[in-house]
């Protein structure tokens, strides 16, 4: 079975800058999809940043752009979310995800909804105070 686990979540001021790492095992690779979601007290679970591990395509929610990166690390089958210039409103419970599955048209969320992920890790708590 597939699994993944998340590190790297903390308090950090607003304005600063952390690193998530997500590391999966149980699987030969990183599935085709990787993707960033997180939860907000109180609120819903939304897409932040997703990447196509194959051609290295990647999208992220208009929210963080220019202040989150995703990249990969295939030989580690590790995932990172690198955060910059964090706001409170980023504090959430930060997760990975995964679609094992292929497919041609790339990774953005409009093309694979929340739903279709396949595995998802148990979440990083990442607190940003002003």
């Amino acid at each position: 079975q597939v699994r993944l686990v998340e590190s790297g979540g903390g308090s950090v001021q607003a304005g600063g800058s952390r690193r998530l790492s997500c590391t999966a095992s149980g699987y030969t690779s990183l599935g085709y999809c990787m993707a960033w979601f997180r939860q907000a007290p109180g609120k819903g679970r939304e897409g932040i940043a997703t990447i196509d591990t194959v051609g290295g395509s990647t999208w992220y929610v208009d929210s963080v752009k220019g202040r989150f990166t995703i990249s990969q690390d295939n030989a580690k089958k590790t995932l990172y979310l690198q955060m910059n210039n964090l706001k409170p409103e980023d504090t959430a419970d930060y997760y990975c995800a995964t679609l094992i599955s292929t497919n041609s048209q790339g990774c953005a969320l409009s093309v694979v909804p929340l739903w279709q992920y396949n595995y998802w890790g148990q979440g990083t708590q990442v607190t940003v105070s002003s």
